[in-house]
């Protein structure tokens, strides 16, 4: 009794390992590969699979999603002969989970390879400067090499990014200074504009203040210019409507004589024809005067009435000539300001 219970118990056990076996339920995103008696029958996509106990085995498992893998710092030599550290981030996925398990034992190490030897052959075909500033053209000729290659594995690389580009310490200590050398040169030529700048405006406001002062001052001679004009014209006509005769004028002019000798280069001296016949005239007059008393008394009353009438015609004038300069100095606009 106890045999057949034992035995009982074995058939319902391996039963329900065989119904364990023959049911497979494969998740989202992956594909199984069944092998029947070591050779490829078919594969398993997401969902509930049965399979034959004991006869179709999964051979892999693949993943559908998108990859990840980042690779180690590689040393590439650039075209002038440097040697930079180059690190690398691959994007892949599996398209055909068949090619990736026979086409290729470890289809990983072989994308690794494949680009560092892609990535070797750019690198080796630039110069420092241009690799440090060209990794997009890097990264597409690296994306469209591994494509191209990896298409027969089943395997479909979205991108390669270059994560990092180390010259050597000597090469970057040269860079920073150069860079440093760079800047001080920008900022010298930034002062030098501005310096310059300054300078312009500078000049140019001088001149706007120089023309200022200068019409100014053209402005102010022609306003004075004018009134001495005006005042000149108003002792004409004042001289014109007294009508003073010959004697007056040559009275005024002995008047003006030490005036004009008191400049130090006057040497010549012009003495016009009516002075010196209103001379003439005055000397028979003295000469007449002495032969008779009583004319020499009217001649000197004479005298004193043209002194009297000279000075008064002056003192005219001047007034004028007073009132002319204040009228002009009222109707002189205020100067601009510089």
């Amino acid at each position: 009794m106890d045999f057949f219970t034992i035995l009982i118990g074995v058939v319902a056990l391996v039963l329900v390992v065989t119904l364990i076996r023959m049911v497979k339920i494969v998740p989202q995103q992956r594909n199984d590969v069944v092998e029947r008696l070591g050779k490829y029958n078919r594969t398993l996509t997401p969902g509930l699979n049965i399979l034959v106990p004991f006869i179709d085995q999964v051979r892999t498992k693949v993943d559908l999603r998108e990859q990840v893998v980042s690779f180690p710092p590689q040393p590439v030599i650039t075209s002038d002969n440097l040697v930079v550290s180059i690190d690398t981030v691959l994007y892949y996925r599996v398209t055909d989970a068949v090619r990736a398990t026979y086409e290729i034992a470890n289809f990983i190490q072989a994308i690794e390879q494949l680009t560092i030897t892609t990535l070797r052959n750019v690198i080796g075909s630039m110069d420092l400067e241009r690799s440090l500033t060209s990794r997009t053209e890097v990264n597409n000729q690296l994306a469209a090499v591994l494509d191209e290659n990896t298409g027969r594995w089943g395997i479909k690389v979205a991108r390669v990014e270059i994560k990092a580009i180390e010259p050597p310490p000597s090469i970057r200590d040269a860079m920073e200074k150069q860079m440093r050398a760079e800047r001080d040169r920008r900022a010298a030529i930034l002062n030098a504009e501005g310096v310059k700048q300054s300078q312009i405006l500078t000049a140019e406001g001088e001149k706007q203040a120089a023309v200022l002062r200068a019409d100014g001052d053209r402005q102010a001679r022609i306003l004075q210019a004018e009134g001495q004009a005006k005042a000149i014209k108003l002792v004409v006509d004042a001289i014109h409507v007294a009508e003073p005769d010959n004697k007056v004028m040559a009275w005024q002019y002995l008047q003006a004589l030490p005036q004009i000798a008191a400049g130090a280069s006057n040497k010549l001296w012009i003495v016009p024809a009516e002075l010196t016949k209103l001379l003439e005239g005055i000397a028979n007059r003295f000469g007449d005067l002495v032969e008779s008393p009583g004319a020499a008394a009217a001649a000197k009353a004479v005298g004193d009435q043209n002194e009297r009438e000279a000075e008064e015609m002056s003192k005219q004038a001047a007034r004028e000539v007073r009132q002319i300069e204040e009228q002009a100095a009222r109707e002189k606009p205020p100067s601009s300001p510089e």
